[in-house]
């Protein structure tokens, strides 16, 4: 329809429009600002492996201002000890009596962040929690002033440990919000004078919450902006009628590349056009986490191979740049129709002013759907066609006399790409100025003389997983995570033992069933490694206390999968069971495919050195150097990821992990 009627009104090689940018109508809604998400499990966990000096490049280009994308606003997990899309990322509760923070890496994160832009806003959101948050209930809130409790130390402690100011809270992500929790939470916040003016964002689910806000004025005061996912760049009258500010507080989830580029900037603009969203937040932050598990190549840019330091510098860098170099939080839209809408023949442009009014920065759009391809939100296809765009600046804005232009074109088929380079100035003749444009470009047109294109030196070349690999454990500080794997169930942090033969381990720590955000079994795995691993021989030292009981303990090959399908997983699955002395062979982490069992002279609270290897369709078990079988697998699992883990959850310890290469 919209295609027709192009159309119909442009019979012309280039179509012509005109649009008033004039603020004497007064003021659109306050801009809140672009921002990266760090979070749903485990996106950045290969990103704290990099070399320092790498990394502290890859940093650059998220968070200084006026280099790259200049990102605003960090939101980043709140971990709870479960899977949450592609890992799992460490309370800093376990349980009621373990309070720790300097698990994880999300407080690195934020610092560097700070550190480059001591200005950005700081966003927490907790995907799953600790199952002690609701007494084996499964339900964070059963039991409010706990689960708001929980919440409040994670802010006190980013200050406490770490001089970070916590800005924005969220409830639970994706899932039902609870008015009594809400309530609960605002208050406990309140009470302290150092969180009382953190801001809550509700429900990060979907614009429904808007009318519980409608008839409730205590809930109302108690939510201070309503947060949406994927809106797909509209809201509801319910939304806007209440008067909060609207956010897209997760969006985009598209691949990294031209296409996913073409998603952001179309959002970036008509989350507003279209929503009157005022802020827009990047899931996820950097696609620093291995690209077979779920949304592998999301993110702003790409580094996943801290072994070799290469990373890419993605298009949607400079496609938030375009935003963000030229604006800050607490500018204003203008009104629409006076400097925000659609173009008559596909794009949109919107204008942003300072709190002087004397800068302005329009920023304008004519991605085609049709290319763009974004996975989430789904967004229907429309035509975008050569246009003459005419201006007409009124008002206060009608004395500009020129503007400073940045220009994206993003290319397909083989068509070049140019990515936010500065061009010519723009002569404002009369209060009036044009601009041609053509499909896929993207323009910043701004009174500010800033804006620069970040770039290094290039990195290091991509290079496969090394081999052999072996980690010892050694060298890390207690409580961190080790290098390169990443836990999909489960939790493994560093820990000191009193054994000079394994000074240090990799202990998996998480002994209940969490507050799951989705259910992945009651098993703990975690992988890493090169997923086109076939034949691969994996050994480990392992040592389960006897506190544990009926226990499992795991070295695994050709493991498949990750995320919230772990459980399902399929691999190469070599268990003992100190409890009873036996171990099995399965096909599936579910270890409902038996392959072969038997008995072996194993028991609690004793180093063993676990071995599987495989060979085409044959995989050999070893305990020690003594060799327990060597069996041909009927439906032979080709290749995927190394890993170890446990059958059930309790403490277990890992030492002198090695991966090595089969003829």
């Amino acid at each position: 329809m919209l295609l027709m009627l192009i159309a119909v009104l442009c019979l012309y090689p280039v179509c012509f429009g005109t649009y008033v940018i004039d603020m004497s109508p007064g003021l659109g809604r306050k801009f809140d600002g672009i921002g990266g998400l760090s979070g749903g499990g485990s996106t950045s966990k290969l990103l704290v492996s990099y070399p320092p000096d790498l990394r502290g490049e890859i940093l650059d280009y998220l968070f200084k201002p006026n280099f790259g994308a200049s990102l605003q606003i960090i939101k980043v997990e709140i971990g709870g000890d479960a899977q949450s899309t592609d890992g799992t990322e460490s309370s800093h509760m376990h349980e009621p009596w373990d309070e720790n923070y300097h698990r994880g890496y999300e407080w690195w994160l934020l610092t560097e962040a700070k550190k480059r832009n001591p200005n950005i806003k700081v966003y927490g959101l907790a995907w799953a929690f600790p199952g002690w948050v609701g007494k084996g209930t499964g339900n964070p809130y059963r039991y409010p002033n706990i689960t708001a409790d929980y919440i409040y130390k994670w802010v006190v402690g980013a200050r406490k440990y770490y001089n970070v100011t916590v800005d924005y809270i969220g409830i639970w992500n994706e899932r039902n919000f609870d008015v009594t929790f809400v309530k609960v939470l605002k208050s406990v916040l309140m009470q302290d004078v150092l969180t009382a003016s953190i801001q809550i964002v509700a429900a990060d689910g979907s614009w429904d919450i808007s009318k519980y806000i409608l008839n409730d004025q205590s809930f109302a005061a108690a939510v201070d902006i309503i947060g949406c996912h994927y809106p797909g760049t509209v809201t509801t009258a319910a939304s806007v009628k209440t008067g909060k500010p609207l956010w897209s507080s997760e969006d985009y989830s598209t691949y990294n590349n031209n296409v996913g580029a073409g998603c952001w900037a179309r959002i970036l603009n008509q989350n507003y056009v279209n929503g009157y969203m005022t802020s827009t937040i990047s899931w996820d932050l950097i696609a620093s986490y291995y690209p077979q598990l779920p949304f592998g190549g999301d993110g702003l840019m790409t580094a996943y191979e801290p072994w070799s330091g290469h990373y890419i510098v993605n298009s949607p860098i400079w496609v938030t740049a375009h935003t963000t170099q030229f604006t800050s939080i607490g500018w204003h839209y203008l009104l629409h129709g006076y400097g925000v809408q659609k173009l008559d023949y596909g794009g949109s442009f919107v204008t942003l002013t300072d709190e002087s009014h004397k800068q302005i920065t329009i920023v304008i759009e004519t991605m085609m759907h049709n290319h763009s391809g974004c996975i989430r939100p789904f967004l229907p296809e429309y035509t975008v066609v050569a246009q003459q765009a005419d201006f007409q600046l009124k008002g206060s804005f009608s004395s500009i006399q020129e503007f400073i232009v940045w220009k994206t074109k993003l290319g397909f088929d083989g068509k070049p790409t140019t990515l936010f380079e500065q061009q010519f100035l723009i002569q404002v003749l009369y209060g009036s100025f044009s601009l041609t444009l053509y499909p896929d470009e993207l323009y910043t047109l701004t009174t500010l003389k800033v804006g620069y294109h970040g770039s290094y030196s290039p990195p290091p070349s991509s290079k496969p997983f090394p081999l052999p690999y072996h980690d010892d454990f050694e060298k890390y500080s207690e409580g961190a995570e080790a290098d390169n794997y990443a836990p999909q169930t489960g939790v493994w942090e560093i820990r000191q033992t009193n054994d000079t033969r394994h000074s240090k381990v990799n202990r998996q720590v998480i002994l209940n069933d969490p507050i799951y955000w989705c259910d992945t079994g009651n098993h703990t795995i975690n992988i890493g490694g090169n997923y086109s691993w076939s034949d691969i021989s994996v050994r480990a030292d392992v040592f389960v206390p006897s506190v544990n009981g009926s226990f499992g303990i795991f070295a695994a090959a050709r493991v498949d999968r990750g995320g919230c399908d772990s459980k399902h997983a399929t691999g190469i699955f070599f268990t003992l069971y100190p409890g009873n002395g036996s171990y099995e062979l399965t096909t599936d982490l579910a270890q409902q495919k038996l392959i072969t069992s038997g008995l072996c002279n194993i028991t609690h609270d004793t180093w063993y050195t676990i071995g599987v290897s495989c060979k085409d369709n044959k995989v050999d078990g070893f305990l020690g150097l003594k060799h327990l079988f060597s069996v041909s697998v009927p439906k032979i699992v080709p290749k995927g990821f190394t890993g170890y883990g446990t059958i059930g959850y309790g403490y277990a310890d890992f030492d002198n992990w090695n991966v090595l290469p089969l003829a």
